[in-house]
């Protein structure tokens, strides 16, 4: 079990994070799924960028320029949306999208670390069940954003009433 400690907390940090700031985490969630859409389209020639215009590029790696572009916009997300959700029944509803935000951030990170920690985490039980859990964390997550930010529509237009 001690071993698996470093994913346990891994997991469970930012569910406390995202719950106890108040952070929308199914924004956080969607800015994730941004992060990897980045990581997938964007890291190859944005490194290759790099490298072109600044001689200590070198020591920018690929993993690097991957965990940066998948991480900043969910870094981002979280320090705009802190404090935004008001009330007990959001901040209950928060932490599916939250425990869903947690998962799939280890999900899409522990592949881009370097090999040594990677395989480290891969060997532990608790990845095993995780990646066997892969679909459902998406599909689970995905949908559990998209209704809680339906469920702030209400809001929205109250916010826009009041500023006429």
């Amino acid at each position: 079990m001690s071993d698996n400690l470093a994913l346990i907390i891994a997991l469970v940090a930012p569910i406390f994070v995202l719950v106890v700031l108040r952070i929308n985490a199914a924004l956080v969630f969607l800015s994730l799924c941004l992060g990897a859409v980045l990581v997938e389209y964007v890291a190859g020639e944005a490194n290759s960028l790099i490298t072109l215009f600044s001689e200590q590029a070198g020591t920018v790696s690929a993993s690097s320029m991957q965990l940066a572009l998948l991480l900043l916009p969910a870094i981002v997300t979280c320090v705009v949306t802190v404090f935004s959700l008001h009330g007990k029944t959001k901040m209950m509803l928060n932490i599916l999208p939250a425990v869903a935000t947690s998962s799939l951030a280890l999900l899409l990170i522990v592949p881009l670390l370097p090999s040594g920690v990677r395989f480290d985490l891969e060997s532990q039980e608790v990845w095993r069940h995780l990646v066997k859990a892969q679909a459902l964390v998406v599909g689970v997550g995905a949908l559990a954003s998209l209704v809680f930010l339906w469920m702030q529509r209400g809001s929205f237009k109250q916010h826009d009433k009041r500023r006429k």
